[in-house]
């Protein structure tokens, strides 16, 4: 079996129908592993929205406000 290897491109997606509280990254910004990108807001819950691998932030597709359906993409990074 050979070794996971991180992708070239990871999308951030939403798991649920949420509001966008919070967009922590910009275009271009560095980001780790565990780090909050985004923060939304469900049902009185806040949701932190993070990365499973580090990466370049090359596009943000939300802002707060927005309101956001599962499988939507709010961040890329390659």
């Amino acid at each position: 079996m050979a070794p996971f290897k991180r992708p070239a491109r990871q999308d951030i997606v939403s798991d649920l129908v949420a509001n966008v509280a919070q967009v922590h990254v910009s275009v271009g910004d560095k980001v780790g592993a565990g780090q909050e990108l985004v923060l939304l807001e469900s049902m009185k819950m806040e949701i932190p929205v993070v990365p499973e691998w580090e990466g370049t932030v090359t596009d943000v597709r939300v802002v707060p406000g927005d309101v956001v359906q599962e499988g939507d993409i709010m961040v890329v990074l390659e």
